[in-house]
């Protein structure tokens, strides 16, 4: 589909090179009163790129700008994401208001937007990240429901590794890996959490176990 273009006044001038990109949903009870909320200059909120379930795209700020969909975050040493990323809302209701699957028009669509910014920007996959990578603390989006095998398979996102072995590392070991791979740890379960939901979306639980440390050790592995 055509993007449909409507200007958010919410964004400003970047002071990183673009090096990621950052998957969320809308996490509102319909696509208009998101698309009311991040091109409101009330709202103080916005995003490149809205994906509805129907697989529309709707154009909010150029991407040479700094769009404001991050808030406090941090990815690899980046405190400034919002500076740094690409930021694509995707139209689903969330936790909060009757989570579920993201249609297949909606994922094709995402899939491409995603291919053009890796593209443009010369973007790792490992930096093509959820909102709740970078904000551990304060979000689950895009969620345990979000297809990120399918963007791995395009190799656009990290894989979800298989056929590892477990390295037994202690806890304080394993948070030290998991912030080296690129999470905020300060809030130990928080960080774990998101690992989870992004590595393991079967069981999120925020528990330490032998698989959360398997699939951490292959990730991190050369």
């Amino acid at each position: 589909m055509t993007p449909i273009h409507r200007p958010s006044p919410n964004f400003d001038a970047r002071r990183h090179p673009v090096s990621m990109i950052v998957l969320h949903y809308t996490g509102m009870e319909s696509a208009a009163a998101a698309l009311d909320a991040l091109t409101s200059p009330l709202s103080k909120v916005s995003a490149h790129w809205v994906v509805a379930e129907d697989g529309q795209v709707v154009a909010l700020v150029d991407e040479t700008a700094r769009a404001w969909h991050a808030g406090v975050a941090y990815w690899r040493g980046i405190t400034d994401v919002n500076s740094a990323s690409i930021g694509i809302e995707i139209v689903n209701p969330g936790h909060e208001f009757g989570y579920r699957p993201f249609p297949e028009p909606q994922m094709a669509a995402v899939q491409r937007l995603v291919a053009a910014a890796v593209k443009r920007f010369g973007i790792d996959r490992s930096n093509v990240v959820g909102h709740s990578d970078v904000a551990p603390a304060r979000k689950q989006d895009p969620g345990e429901l979000f297809d990120w095998p399918r963007l791995a398979r395009a190799d656009l996102a990290a894989p979800i590794p298989t056929g590892g072995y477990d390295p037994n590392w202690t806890d304080p070991g394993t948070l030290a890996a998991l912030a080296r791979y690129g999470y905020n740890i300060t809030d130990p379960q928080a960080a774990i959490t998101a690992f989870q939901r992004r590595f393991r979306p079967d069981v999120v639980d925020g528990i330490i176990d032998p698989e959360t440390r398997e699939i951490l050790r292959s990730l991190s592995s050369p």
